[in-house]
């Protein structure tokens, strides 16, 4: 079976449900298998918003999701990565744990993995396709290769409705106050990413050794 990775950092939840959202359905295929892991928090974003209800809510909801290691990275035929936007980039959780990660990098472990993004931002303008296209960097670095949404798979990205995605990847809008949930047709796009990335990692696993890739 192809093992399709779904690792995301959460604070209040968004990404959480659509890493969730994703995982579940795609795991209802008996053609992958899927692993749900979270990134883990940092020790000082913990004590500074442990105070936010919201929060709070949030982690309690994930606490049943164990959190990644290199092995499920190494596991993995296929992942998707859940970003959401800090200030247009990644937050330092993953980028902590993407640097922690160099002796993949020195050892060409990656290499050949198909990897997806999904963000979340507050707003339609939060940095929803920077995040995405910055995060790619350090993906490619890895040597992986990245698999975006298209516009014949993903209808929702011609709506003219208050929705997230882009060609780059499936997003979701928590509003100002962070109260949006994500929406059905942010969801599908989740899923629709999810299912494209474990195709693709299917086709190399079976048709294409590593070599040359």
């Amino acid at each position: 079976m192809t093992g399709l990775l779904i690792v995301y950092y959460s604070s209040y939840g968004h990404i959480l449900k659509m890493a969730r959202t994703a995982a579940n359905r795609v795991g209802q295929s008996e053609e992958y298998e899927v692993r749900l892991r979270k990134i883990p928090e940092l020790k000082q974003a913990k004590e500074a918003m442990s105070g936010q209800d919201a929060y709070i809510k949030a982690q309690k909801k994930q606490e049943d999701v164990p959190e990644v290691t290199h092995e499920d990275l190494l596991w993995a035929d296929g992942i998707v990565w859940g970003i959401p936007t800090r200030f247009g980039n990644m937050p330092a959780q993953i980028k902590q744990f993407l640097d922690s990660a160099g002796g993949l990098w020195a050892d060409g472990e990656l290499e050949g993995k198909a990897a997806g993004i999904m963000t979340s931002s507050n707003t339609n303008h939060g940095g929803q396709e920077t995040t995405i296209i910055s995060s790619l960097i350090p993906l490619l670095h890895l040597g992986m290769i990245f698999v975006g949404s298209p516009y014949g798979k993903n209808p929702e990205l011609m709506s003219e409705e208050h929705i997230g995605g882009s060609p780059y990847g499936p997003s979701t809008i928590a509003g100002s106050d962070g109260s949006r949930t994500p929406q059905e047709e942010e969801l599908n796009m989740a899923v629709n990413l999810a299912k494209r990335v474990a195709r693709v990692a299917d086709s190399i696993k079976d048709k294409v050794s590593q070599d040359q890739i």
